[in-house]
Parts: C-alpha cells; sequence; structure tokens
C-alpha cells in the first residue's frame, strides 16, 4: 500500500485507470453529486467512523467520497469476492486516501480476514450489503457493539436477515433499510438489475436471447425486472413463484408460470431472483436440457444447490471467463456463470450509474437522517422516511429535466377532507 492509506488490493499500479472509471460513474450520478457538495460545505458526518460493506464499483466509490466530504472517516470493504472492480479499489487508495480491503476472486477466508479489517475500524455506524458485516459484529466482534450508534442496509436479502435477529432480539442498534426506499427498489431492483443481470449473462456467454426460453425464479422487483428485459430482447419468458399474488400477477403481465420442475424441463436460461436457497436444485438438473445456462441474480450463491450439481457432474472445466461447465452423466452439460454469485457484478460492471446515483442518495440522506436521530432510535429496522424518498425522486426529475406539477391548495383540501362526495 501507499505511505498514508491501508488496505489490501489488488493492484495499486490500476488506480488511474480506477479513477478514469469513478470520473464516468460520477458523470451520470447528479444527485450525488449534489448532495457531495452540500455534505463538503456542512460536514453533517463529521466525527463519525463509518464500516463499509459494499460492491467495491466505480458508483460505490462515489458514495464514499461523499461521505467523506462529509467528514466521515471511511473504510470499505466487499460485500462479494466477485464484486470488487481492482481498479476502483485502487484508485480509492491512492487518489482519495480511503482504505479498502477488497481483491476480485478471494476466497473465503480473505473475504472474512477483509471484514474483519473493515471492523478494526472501531465503527460508529455500519453500512451493509447483504448484512455480513453486521453479522460478523454481533457474532466475532461483539467487543465493539457498544460503540455503534447504527447502521443502513442496502439489499433485500440483508433487511430479511435483520428483521429476522431483531425479531430473536438479537439485533443491538438501529439499522436503517435502505432497500425499502421506493426510489431504490422500484428503480434499482427492477431497472438496475433487470438491465445488468442480463448484460452480466451476454458477457460471459455470447448467447442470443431471441427466441430462448428463459426461466425466472421469482417475481418480485429484481425478478419482474429481468423477465421484462428478457422478455423486451424477444426470450420466451416462464416465471417460477411461491407467491400466489405474484405468480398471479406474472400471468397477467403475460408471462408462462410454472413450478420450478416443469420450468427445468423447457428452460435453457435459468436465473434466480429469490433471496432464498435452492430454487433449482438436484431434482432439477437431470430435467435440464444441453447446454442449459444458470445464472443467479440474487445475492448469496446458494439459489442454486451447487453441492447437489457438483456431486452429479463427473467433470468440471471453465470454458469462458466466469463460465464453468458441469459435465454430466448421460453426456449433458450444464453451464454456471460467476461460481453462482451476482451474475451482473461477478461477470459484469452491475448496475448503471443513472440507476446507482438514486440508491446511494438514499444511503448518504439515510445516513444523515441517522445521525440526527440515532439517540432516539432502539435497535431494529427503519424505513427510509417518506419525505427523503421523494426529495430523491424530485432531485432525479430535475437532473433529466423533467417537470411535474404539484397540488393547488384546492386539490390538496379535497384530498384531505371528508365532507365531499358524489
Amino acid at each position: 500500500m501507499n505511505e498514508t492509506t491501508p488496505g489490501d488490493v489488488a493492484d495499486l499500479s490500476l488506480a488511474d485507470a480506477g479513477a478514469k472509471r469513478i470520473s464516468w460513474a460520477d458523470r451520470q450520478m447528479p444527485v450525488l453529486a449534489s448532495i457531495r457538495e452540500r455534505f463538503a460545505a456542512e460536514r453533517p458526518l463529521a466525527g463519525w467512523r463509518i464500516s463499509a460493506c459494499l460492491h467495491v464499483t466505480a458508483e460505490t466509490a462515489n458514495l464514499m467520497r461523499t461521505l467523506a466530504a462529509g467528514g466521515a472517516d471511511v473504510v470499505l470493504c466487499s460485500s462479494n469476492p466477485l464484486s470488487t472492480q481492482d481498479d476502483v479499489a485502487a484508485s480509492l487508495i491512492v487518489h482519495h486516501g480511503i482504505p479498502v480491503y477488497a481483491i476480485k476472486g478471494e476466497d473465503r477466508d480473505s473475504y472474512y480476514r477483509h471484514i474483519g479489517q473493515a471492523l478494526d475500524h472501531a465503527p460508529h455506524v455500519t453500512m451493509d450489503d447483504g448484512a455480513d458485516l453486521v453479522s460478523e459484529l454481533h457474532t466475532n466482534r461483539t467487543e465493539l457493539l457498544a460503540g455503534v450508534v447504527g447502521g443502513t442496509e442496502e439489499t433485500t436479502t440483508g433487511v430479511i436477515r435483520l428483521r429476522a435477529m431483531a425479531a430473536d432480539g438479537a439485533l443491538r442498534f438501529p439499522v436503517v433499510a435502505v432497500n425499502e426506499a421506493l426510489t431504490k427498489h422500484l428503480f434499482d431492483n427492477r431497472y438496475g438489475t433487470g438491465q445488468s443481470a442480463i448484460d452480466g449473462i451476454l458477457r460471459a456467454t455470447n448467447v442470443l436471447l431471441a427466441g430462448k426460453q428463459v426461466a425466472v425464479g421469482g417475481y418480485g422487483w429484481v425478478g419482474r425486472g429481468i423477465a421484462s428485459r428478457a422478455a423486451g430482447m424477444g426470450a420466451i419468458v416462464t416465471v417460477v413463484e411461491v407467491d400466489p399474488i405474484r405468480a398471479l400477477e406474472a400471468a397477467m403481465d403475460g408471462f408462462r408460470v410454472a413450478n420450478a420442475a416443469e420450468a427445468a424441463r423447457t428452460g435453457e436460461i435459468f436465473i434466480t431472483a429469490t433471496g432464498n436457497l435452492h430454487v433449482w436444485g438436484g431434482a432439477h438438473y437431470p430435467l435440464m436440457p444441453d447446454g442449459a445456462i444458470l445464472a443467479n441474480a440474487g445475492h448469496f450463491n446458494d439459489e442454486f444447490d451447487l453441492d447437489a450439481l457438483a456431486t452429479q457432474s463427473t467433470a468440471q472445466r471453465e470454458v469462458r471467463p466466469f463460465t464453468t461447465e458441469y459435465l454430466q452423466a448421460d453426456g449433458r452439460r450444464i453451464h454456471v456463470l460467476a461460481e453462482g454469485r451476482l451474475v451482473n457484478l461477478g461477470a459484469a460492471e452491475g448496475h448503471p450509474a443513472l440507476v446507482m446515483d438514486m440508491s446511494f442518495a438514499d444511503q448518504a440522506l439515510g445516513l444523515e437522517w441517522l445521525r440526527a436521530h440515532a439517540a432516539e432510535l432502539e435497535p431494529a429496522v427503519y424505513t427510509i422516511p417518506d419525505a427523503l424518498d421523494r426529495d430523491v425522486a424530485r432531485l432525479k426529475l430535475e437532473t433529466m429535466g423533467i417537470a411535474i406539477d404539484g397540488w393547488t391548495p384546492e386539490q390538496e383540501a379535497y384530498a384531505n377532507s371528508w365532507e365531499s362526495g358524489t
């Protein structure tokens, strides 16, 4: 590392290339840039040490720059072993003096060692994407809990884990569920993942989607986005869903709906987006056709039962970057992308910066809100206040040159009255 900033990254000589990537993303993140300008003047996060466990991308780098501008002392590690952009990690250290502990392709031991190094920062605040950092803090680094004021959580899987902790009485500090902001999960999950998951599949395989049978596991906001984008490129989409209301919605949206076994028989590309485990597993692989492609757009690499697939296979080999072929006893080949981890970050660059602009604006404003209210919050999971969520949407519209109307006084009075009738 350099003389002043600690860290553990792949290669500091990549820093200049990372700086270009960060600058390119910044030009597409005007909302966050406006917040950074205000933060630099007001310093609302001064005195806070923040340990962040996020995907180390160019967009995340601009969030880190914003928090540092606001006065925070920030350390960053990766929330996924395959999601780090090594040049960005190097640039954060060399050009911005922000410690980073992340290397693309790191093994499990290195991944958790890096989380531990981020926690060595003795944070007042945690920023998480999947709750691995918070989980480690509550299990193996409990001596640090007394100093933690609160945290934020970026993704659906993390919010689920944190709510389970809160329900069990295990959560020791308040966490703001940034993922629950409408400007995050309606746009980041649907439009961001919808595009970037497809991008990752295409980069890893170079397949033609038109005419392909694509099975999407899950019809939440991520699944909706993927199904829509795949259909838009000419794919024939089948949705697998356990929630009857979402399954009905998928059918009404024009998609074929089937159970996992039926989809396994007809599918050619399988994309998971559930946040749960083993959507397709040992009972399904023998049903899949030769050349089947498995891609995960959920958080952890257990949405496919990869242990079962390995057990059923006679050989494995990498046939393309981020594409592993599993040879079956009958000669069929099943291909797993990005080791079953997030395909959009493992095999591509993640969400477009234009979408992450809103998500990370929510993060920055969520931290500012947490600073103002932490003393009055109980250990629980809190949503972003609606007013902040709408502020981000208004700022985004302004940067897009879109003007909308507000209510007239007469309309506001009508909306808040009960006397008016037929």
